[in-house]
Formats: structure tokens, sequence, C-alpha cells
């Protein structure tokens, strides 16, 4: 199918449905787990606490590794659970290309996922900067790029100990990797798969990695004058 025919099926017959697994998905990735767990174990808000952003590293800097590791798990199944939804909304269609139509609904319930976590509709729209969700989105819709992602941040990490610096280096890869395992492992050895979806899936992955580096713009300004500091864990 050409570039319209081929949106105009997945998203004429089935938008309607895209749609709403997208909003739900952005609902769910408004839970922010950093929030709740920072308001039972400290009563604060952690968005008022160290660097002010609320997610995993900030949690582990001021409050511990416990809470930590459940906002961890929280922000990591948002991801799983949106797409999960997505595919759940979809499973009742027979058609003949409807494996296509569920990997863009995928990547289309993971952006909403990670967009709700860094803006979400119950807390104002500050949220945190997405770099777990943005893993699990990766596990659900292409698990190759994940791999990559944790072996660039296996060798970032024990070079610099700088989590952001880490999460700057993956986003950018990630509409990299989507690219070359899509189209080299994917098209490239079956030309009936879709072309017009690889570039999809980029430009998607593409809007998420510009994401996640926009919301790290304070840890780029320390990280350039030289004071972004190392993980460490309050005990």
């Amino acid at each position: 199918m050409s570039f319209g025919e081929e949106f105009s099926f997945v998203f004429g017959r089935y938008g309607i449905y895209i749609l709403i697994a997208a909003v739900i998905a952005y609902l769910i990735g408004s839970i922010n787990t950093s929030i709740i767990t920072t308001r039972i174990v400290a009563h604060k808000d952690i968005r008022t606490m160290g660097s002010g952003n609320a997610g995993f590293t900030n949690v582990l800097r001021t409050v511990g590794k416990g809470p930590a590791i459940v906002t961890f798990i929280g922000d990591f199944l948002k991801g799983v659970v949106s797409i999960l939804i997505a595919y759940l909304i979809l499973i009742g269609f027979n058609d003949e290309k409807m494996n296509l139509v569920r990997q863009y609904a995928f990547y289309i319930s993971g952006l909403a996922c990670v967009l709700g976590h860094m803006y979400p509709i119950f807390y104002g729209f500050k949220g945190g900067k997405g770099v777990v969700t943005t893993a699990s989105v990766m596990l659900m819709t292409d698990w190759r790029t994940l791999v990559a992602a944790l072996v660039v941040f296996a060798i970032m990490f024990a070079t610099t100990k700088v989590i952001s610096k880490c999460a700057l280096v993956n986003a950018s890869v990630y509409p990299i990797t989507t690219f070359c395992f899509r189209y080299f492992l994917d098209y490239m050895p079956n030309p009936s798969n879709s072309l017009v979806f690889v570039f999809f899936a980029t430009f998607i992955t593409l809007i998420i990695a510009i994401m996640v580096i926009y919301r790290h713009k304070d840890n780029i300004k320390r990280i350039i004058n030289g004071t972004e500091k190392k993980i460490t864990a309050k005990k």
C-alpha cells in the first residue's frame, strides 16, 4: 500500500479505537508514582524536593531506595499496561492487516503514555522526564531497542555515573535504533512489510526522544557548567 492508502486504512477504519487507546494511555501516564509514593512516605510533594523532578532519580536522592524502587516499577508498568490495553481494544478484529494496525496503535499509545507522565492532567501538567516510562514503551513496541538502550546505559553509567547523561544519550539513539531494526532487520529481508510503518515508528520515537531531551534541559545546562551530580541515594 502507498502512504495514503496505508494511513487511510489504519486511521480511517480503526482511528477511533486507536484514539480511545491513546486517551487511556495518556490518563494512565498521568498517574505519577513518584508523587503518590513521596506523599505517602514523606508527606511531601516530590516536586518541591531536590531537583524538583517527579521521577525515579529525584526520589532516590531525596526519599530513599525503597520509594525509588516503587517509583521505578510504577513508571515502568504504565507503558506496559497502556500498550496492553491498546492490544485488548483491537483484539476482536480479524482483518488480515490487523497486526500492522496494532503496531501503529502501540506506538501512538506509547507516545501518549510518555506525554501523560511528563505533563500529567492530574497534577497540573507538572510531571517527570519520562526515562523509565520510555524504557517500557521500548519493551512493548520493539524489545530490541530496549536491549540496545540497556547496553548504551551500562557503558555510559560505568564511565560517568551520571544518570542524566545516560538518559540523554539513550534518547538520542532511540529513533536511530528503531529505524535500523525496523528497516534492516524487518523490512529489508521481507519487503512485503510496510516501509511506511518503518518511517512512522521512527517518527514517533523521534518525537519521544525530543520530549525526553527537552525535559532534561536543566540537566543539560548543569552538564555544560560541570555541576551535574553523580547518582547517590538517600539512606
